[in-house]
């Protein structure tokens, strides 16, 4: 069995213990695809995957607007309540240190172990909960950036 088959499959087990589904799916997926030789098709999903998948989250978050479970009022209420300029603010936030996260894992891949790793700890240690690796990496890439490390 091959290095990176290997890996897939330690972080698919991290993955399980972390009690992400997000990462034993994907390794799952990224692993039948190298053992049904479809690689060939890596270089289109590493360039354009991220892009993909963050189309499919912003859709899965204005399905609201269009269901008409969120409307004017509480786009309003956003805008003129303390709770809602907190939600923006918290939103403002994770977007860019999302961003970040993005770049840090394009220069970086390798991190993602140390997150996967460190999700765990939270999870089991902290009683915290598994969360996206944007978000992870933009932390991630705050910190070292703290540190100066980047």
């Amino acid at each position: 069995m091959g290095g990176e088959r290997v890996i897939l499959l330690l972080l698919m087990a991290l993955g399980v213990a972390a009690r992400n589904a997000l990462i034993v799916t994907s390794a799952g997926i990224v692993l039948i695809m190298q053992v049904m030789r479809l690689d060939r098709f890596f270089p289109a999903l590493e360039k354009r995957g991220l892009e993909a998948g963050l189309i499919l989250l912003l859709v899965s978050v204005l399905v609201p607007f269009a269901t008409g479970e969120v409307g004017w009022s509480e786009i309003k209420h956003s805008f003129t309540s303390w709770t809602g300029l907190a939600a923006i603010a918290g939103g403002v936030t994770a977007a860019v240190l999302s961003g970040y996260g993005v770049t840090l894992l394009q220069v970086k891949p390798e991190v993602i172990v140390g997150m996967v790793v460190g999700t765990i700890i939270g999870v089991l240690v902290f009683k915290g909960i598994p969360v996206g690796p944007l978000a992870a990496a933009g932390f991630t890439a705050v910190l070292l950036a703290m540190l100066r490390w980047i």
